[in-house]
């Protein structure tokens, strides 16, 4: 056990620094009279391998201690664990619905399989002939290898908690609801339901005389084992019940207790009750804050009492609890999940919210159960032999024996030759993509793969595939002279998936200028779960919220608005060059409610269009609002950043979001007993509901979009709800009304299947062929150009056959309007209408609180089976964007496909071919809504970011303080020079293919992750000093720590072991972008890449960059080491890197740059590099040895090197 005698009791009302996700823990460096061996902890494998136990660490008889860890999946939470019943296994479920079992005390991985795609695991339950896993709304029963025996969805609106086995082929679940389901496992079905008075039974216990309810209000109820009915009711807790534990005639529970105001807190007191007598006997006081209990009974009834942080203590109940029976779990910092207990009492196991389980033990020969049978293990592949045959046996089969042909009559296995005449499968065509892109040199053709088909796999095709290949036979198999392949015109190319193309430079060769004429900044597609870039650039040139976003700053470390406020800030600075997501999408990931959604896509779903993008982008943008809602409400201000004044936006306790998009709707519940029930709610979006189509009646009919969007508004629906008049479920007809207009309509289109489409399209031939008949007697006019596509009058004049197009013509593939006007009535309630463009209202319509809604955005999903699909948006460009990108002020539609934007005509962005171009979200947005919001921006940012801050590491001291912080007269100022250098470790390797012609083409490049960041003083007299040296803590897996090259150690990343200054990415984001905004110049080397990983934009008049200063045009770039051996006579980098030592001898070369060409001559300068490269050339670029006797050494002593030493 652990010895938490000498320990600081003022540690237990430690606060939480800055950097609140990190709890608190013990070190073994608190106090000299620990002993660092009871602290050792075991170290996870990544690999989700078991880790084994160190020959260190000592098993005593009887006391618990950890025997492994194994880290089933890192970052997903353990939700539930079990140890079977039956078998030496150990069952983990976690919070995306995937279970796993271990094999006896090595924790060798047995089995692993999806349970339920969206809902985590909250129960298991092993029995003889399977497992059962209780999720939501759903009980699966699976083989313990993972066939499913049976699957048991709950009616809609259950939410389950916990599950009991009453007997062999009965059991009973409880929920949040009010009652109790009794299910037959014989027959999968519900024998009864029984009602609880207090609702929300979460853990349930049975012992010989009674069934134990342990309910969220912190009540416990003790029912009859027959009828279910409650005998007596225990009043544990005031707030609510973590957990409870029965054994003989005690039951000890533990749980929050409400602290008026201040909310619930942990109840440090354990509530024991005696079963004989029925009354509470003097409760139990603990030193940990209890969240799990069980009795341990084994020569006395022992508790053990578990806290979310890992503290577990033994005491007896009756008795006095001592912090010497305290043991602690090494959960590198993460909370603890799940806790269980085997039934031999030796093994204790726990899931915590990192992905892992502990396994401890009380004895080196651990046995989960006292008689287990024996686990069926997959068994090693057996060669075949043949069996001994014995001839003389009667039942012999005659197949097995060899039989010589005597007969002449024909065997029954010889065809005849027209049955078995050889046909031959013709050969599908070369895919024509690969045709337009060949390249021949000879008689052999290069072209790369359109990643199609999976690798060295041609899939046969059916009769109807090869007849549509048989259609497209036209396609001429020479490449030369064809631009597109006839079935892939359908979608125009600007729509089309667009990628970068890497080079040896990476993407400095790219031309990006080519997808992107406008002086607006695209996003970068290759990072991952980008697929969301396009609803970035819809949120971004809604002002308000551009203005909202970058205005808010906040003290969490993984904030979506706080990001986003970076993100558009960059946006902002841009001239045209792209700009990437990477950091609000590493925030994004981090989102639990994100990964509970399903909105975040493993790397092979994206890459193989596996993803139903449509249904996610709508997924994501109801997401996105309803995230942006509760972090913009809290109360804001740059105060957690030592600062003192408040955000310009969101500080009176509204929220700018639920300002802007909110509408309070009003839910009308009627049951057909007559009683009506009403609640007033917030909604942020609303989604389209289309008619039900008859099955006999193919035809679909003809509907305006405004009247299909007034039905999805106040929608009415019929439903099975529970009446509390008539206390069962009975039909309820749900009715939707609105109180009030939003200023920004959202709409998610749902047109998510095959049934939608087509209702979709008819809908735009009804509205085509009315537009034609409108238009038939009128005079047709000629289409307006697009800003691109201007063209001289004369060349107008001169083109023969020239065709106008007519406005009907525009309107093909066009359902939904341009505009709208809506208002809500007394008498009617809510009237949709369409409006033209152009037109605007009445007075009297104003009176009557009419509003006109013009269409700004549309998403549409591209289906492109040759890419797998993508996103695009189109948007409305506001006046206000033109003005600060291009000093003009109109407005414009652009098409908005990753960093390809072009501008289009805005019939274009109302037209949805749904055969490719399918829709999923539209934005309405009020005339002239800007003016109730305030749209000036404050930066947030003050210099208080650059004062002295706590480190994440719990063992840096003072000691190895690595930099002097700024003082307050040292303040930066306009100007300033700056040394900087970062480091970077690689989360995901680099993806390339080698070409037939042997040249290495890049698919995905590697995704790196910045590891240090420093900056030195570049001027006064502290020069040279660095008061920036932060090591970035990350949460997510590295692959390579690179340390050659970045000086970066497995360890120095840990805030469990480094001793190095370790603070959060958004800590140093915040203090270099402090010094870009205060105008500080930046000197380094490779600057480019560094702020291009850190994710920043900085101006390029604020950016000195040596590997450019000592650089001649079409020359190769020098590395640092190199000319810090040559101008400055000094040997870095030779072991490893150091970013203090690199961005010192950056400022070094930057001062000998200014006193090279200090007269201005560049002729001179000139001479100069001319005789670096040459020296480079001479030395193979390599430094050589400082101390070899060859005479290589630095040229300092040529007069036109003078010294620089006193640097």
């Amino acid at each position: 056990m652990m010895n938490f005698e000498g320990l600081d009791p003022g540690l237990g009302e430690y606060a939480p620094g800055l950097h609140g996700s990190l709890e608190p823990g013990l070190n073994s460096s608190m106090d000299p009279r620990l002993d660092p061996a009871l602290l050792q902890g075991v170290e996870l494998d990544h690999d989700a391998l078991a880790v084994p136990l160190s020959e260190s660490v000592h098993i005593v008889e009887g006391m618990y201690s950890e025997l492994h860890s194994v880290a089933a999946e890192v970052g997903i939470p353990v939700t539930a664990t079990h140890f079977d019943l039956q078998e030496e296994l150990l069952w983990m479920g976690n919070h995306r619905g995937h279970a796993s079992s271990f094999f006896g005390p090595t924790m060798g991985r047995f089995s692993s399989f999806q349970v339920q795609m969206a809902d985590d695991i909250r129960h298991i339950q092993s029995m003889d002939t399977g497992v059962l896993f209780l999720t939501k709304n759903n009980l699966k029963c699976l083989t313990r290898g993972g066939f499913i025996m049976f699957d048991y969805p709950m009616e809609e609106g259950a939410e389950m908690h916990s599950l009991l086995l009453t007997d062999d082929n009965k059991l009973v679940m409880g929920g949040l609801q009010n009652y109790v389901t009794e299910l037959d496992l014989t027959t999968v079905q519900e024998t009864q339901k029984f009602t609880v008075e207090v609702p929300g039974v979460a853990i349930m216990r049975q012992s010989n005389r009674f069934f134990f309810c342990g309910h969220t209000s912190g009540k416990v109820s003790l029912r009859d084992l027959r009828t279910f009915k409650m005998e007596y009711e225990f009043d544990a807790f005031s707030g609510s019940l973590s957990d409870f534990d029965v054994h003989g005639n005690l039951l000890a529970a533990c749980g929050f207790s409400s602290r008026g105001l201040n909310g619930l807190s942990c109840d440090r007191f354990l509530m024991v009750y005696d079963l004989r007598m029925m009354r509470a006997i003097t409760p139990l006081q603990v030193h940990v804050d209890p969240l799990f209990l069980r009795f341990i009974p084994t020569y006395t009834s022992r508790l053990a009492i578990i806290s979310q942080t890992g503290q577990c203590q033994f005491c007896e109940p009756t008795g006095l609890a001592s912090v010497a029976d305290i043991f602690h779990v090494n959960t590198v910092g993460q909370l603890l999940m799940s806790f269980d207990v085997s039934s031999s009492k030796q093994a204790l196991s726990f899931g915590d919210s990192g992905g892992c389980v502990h396994l401890w033990s009380s004895a080196p020969e651990v046995s989960f159960n006292s008689y287990s049978r024996d686990t069926e293990l997959v068994l090693p592949c057996l060669v075949d032999s043949l069996p001994q045959l014995d001839w003389n046996h009667e039942l012999m089969p005659l197949s097995l024996l060899p039989m010589p042909l005597t007969s002449t009559e024909p065997l029954l296995s010889d065809w005849p030759t027209s049955l078995i005449m050889p046909s031959p499968r013709r050969a599908p065509p070369v895919d024509p993509e690969i045709l337009r892109t060949m390249k021949t040199v000879g008689f052999i053709g290069y072209a790369p793969n359109p990643r199609t088909r999976p690798r060295n796999q041609v899939p046969y095709k059916i009769k109807d595939i090869e007849l549509e290949y048989d259609s497209y036979n036209q396609v001429p198999e020479s490449p030369i002279g064809r631009d597109e392949e006839p079935h892939l015109c359908m979608v125009p190319k600007k729509y089309r998936k667009v990628t970068i193309k890497y080079s040896k430079l990476g993407l400095e060769d790219f031309d990006f200028k080519h997808y992107n004429r406008t002086l607006f900044a695209g996003l970068e597609p290759h990072i991952p779960n980008a697929y969301c870039n396009c609803m970035i650039q819809v949120l971004y040139f809604l002002e308000p919220i551009r203005c909202l976003v970058q205005n808010h700053l906040c003290q969490k470390e993984f904030c979506l608005a706080c990001e986003l406020g970076f993100l558009f800030h960059m946006l902002d600075l841009s001239r045209g060059d792209p700009c990437q997501a990477s950091n609000f999408l590493r925030a994004f990931r981090t989102i639990p409610e994100a990964s509970a959604l399903g909105l975040i896509l493993a790397d092979s779903d994206e890459q193989t269009g596996k993803a139903r993008l449509g249904r996610l982008i709508q997924c994501w943008n109801r997401f996105i609002l309803a995230q942006l809602h509760q972090e913009t409400l809290e109360q804001e201000g740059p105060q957690a950043y030592r600062g003192v004044s408040s955000s310009a936006l969101g500080s009176s306790g509204e929220s700018v979001i639920g300002r802007l998009f909110g509408c309070e709707v009003e839910n009308s519940s009627l049951c057909r007993c007559g009683k009506e029930t009403v609640r007033s709610s917030l909604t942020l979006l609303f989604t389209m509901h289309y008619p039900e189509q008859s099955s006999l009646d193919k035809t679909i009919e003809e509907y305006d979009f405004a009247e299909i969007l007034k039905k999805s508004i106040c929608l009415e629906q019929s439903t099975q709800a529970w009446c509390d008049n008539c206390e069962k479920y009975q039909p309820t007809v749900q009715t939707r009304n609105i109180r009030c207009l939003p200023d920004v309509l959202v709409i998610n289109c749902e047109v998510n299947s095959a049934k939608e489409a087509e209702f979709w399209k008819a809908q735009t031939e009804y509205a085509f062929n009315s537009a034609l008949k409108k238009e038939a007697a009128e005079p047709p006019k000629p289409k307006e150009p697009l800003p691109t596509e201007w063209c001289l009058e004369e060349e107008l004049c001169n083109v023969e056959g020239l065709t106008f197009d007519t406005q009907a013509e525009d309107m093909r593939h066009v359902w939904i309007p341009l505009s709208l006007k809506m208002c809500i009535s007394k008498t009617q309630g809510l009237e949709v209408s369409s409006l033209p463009e152009e037109e605007e209202l009445t007075e009297s319509e104003e009176a009557e609180g009419a509003s006109v809604y013009d269409l700004v955005v549309t998403v549409s999903h591209i289906q492109d089976a040759r890419s797998g699909g993508n996103l695009v948006a189109h948007i409305k460009v506001g006046e206000t964007y033109h003005q600060r990108k291009e000093g003009v002020t109109h407005q414009q539609w652009y098409l908005f496909n990753d960093f390809l934007i072009e501008p289009i005509d805005k019939a274009e962005s109302a037209q949805f071919d749904v055969n490719w171009k399918v829709p999923a979200v539209l934005y309405y947005i009020k005339r002239n809504y800007h003016a109730k919001y305030d749209l000036r921006i404050k930066n947030p940012i003050e210099a208080s970011v650059l004062l002295t801050e706590a480190s994440l590491a719990r063992k840096q001291r003072k000691s190895h303080a690595t930099f002097i912080p700024l003082m307050v007269s040292e303040m930066p100022q306009a100007g300033d020079l700056v040394g900087l250098d970062a480091e970077f470790v690689t989360l995901n390797q680099e993806e390339a293919e080698l070409r037939s012609d042997g040249t290495k083409s890049t698919i995905k490049p590697s995704q790196m992750s910045v590891a240090r960041i420093t900056c030195v003083r570049g001027q006064g007299a502290n020069e040279g000093v660095p008061f920036i040296d932060d090591y970035i803590s990350t949460q997510e897996q590295v692959v390579d720590y690179l340390t050659q090259y970045s000086g970066i150690k497995p360890g120095d990343l840990d805030a469990k072991i480094s001793s190095k200054h370790l603070t959060t990415l958004k800590s140093t984001y915040l203090k270099l972008r402090f010094l870009i905004d205060t105008g500080v110049r930046f000197v380094g080397h490779g600057l480019q890449k560094d702020f291009r990983v850190i994710n920043l934009m900085v101006p390029k008049d604020q950016v000195i960059d040596t590997v450019y200063l000592f650089h001649m045009p079409r020359k190769r770039m020098i590395s640092l080491r190199f000319l810090a051996w040559y101008f400055l006579d000094l040997n870095i980098q030779s072991e490893t890197h150091d970013s203090i030592e690199d961005a010192r001898t950056a400022l070094q070369l930057y001062r000998k740059y200014m006193e090279l060409s200090r007269n201005g001559v560049q002729e001179e300068f000139r001479k100069v590099l001319k005789a670096l490269y040459e020296k480079g050339r001479k030395q193979d670029w390599k430094v050589p040895d400082i101390d070899s006797a060859d005479g290589q050494g630095s040229p300092k002593s040529i007069a036109v090197f003078p010294s620089v030493m006193g640097l």
